[in-house]
């Protein structure tokens, strides 16, 4: 299972401060582009997207995280719920599901996340879809 620590930002590379910031600068829209923010921040495309997903700041609506991630599915009777049976025992919170007409009988399928109280990590969730037959791709698309 996966740790988080509230550390002191003194004792961290700058790196994370400013994967921090050239990801503020791109969610207020101050640029558009990654390229752009890394350059404004000073760091590599490289590291921001290393880290992107891994440095936060603690802030009110720390307890109220979300996460977005998509996959295949065949279509196959009964593979949705299965995704949705593993999620649920997870501990996290489906608020909503997208799922395109299947093509050559397979389903692209977007799930957004409560992970607040999951009870595994989401690494460990998306490895258990990946698991099911007939689920292939599983990404994350996006995680606050």
């Amino acid at each position: 299972m996966e740790k988080y620590y509230i550390v002191d930002s003194s004792i961290l590379p700058d790196s994370f401060g400013k994967v921090i910031e050239a990801r503020q600068l791109l969610e207020k829209g101050v640029v558009t582009q990654v390229s752009e923010a890394v350059k404004r921040v000073g760091i590599s495309r490289g590291t921001f997207y290393k880290y992107k997903d891994l440095v936060f700041l603690p802030d009110e609506n720390i307890g109220h995280r979300k996460a977005i991630i998509s996959f295949l599915l065949e279509d196959k009777s009964g593979l949705l719920a299965q995704v949705l049976q593993i999620t649920s025992a997870s501990g996290a919170s489906v608020l909503t599901i997208n799922q395109n007409v299947p093509i050559h009988d397979v389903a692209s399928i977007v799930i957004s996340l409560d992970i607040n109280q999951m009870t595994q990590t989401l690494t460990a969730l998306m490895q258990e879809i990946q698991t099911i037959s007939g689920a292939s791709n599983v990404h994350l698309v996006a995680m606050e």
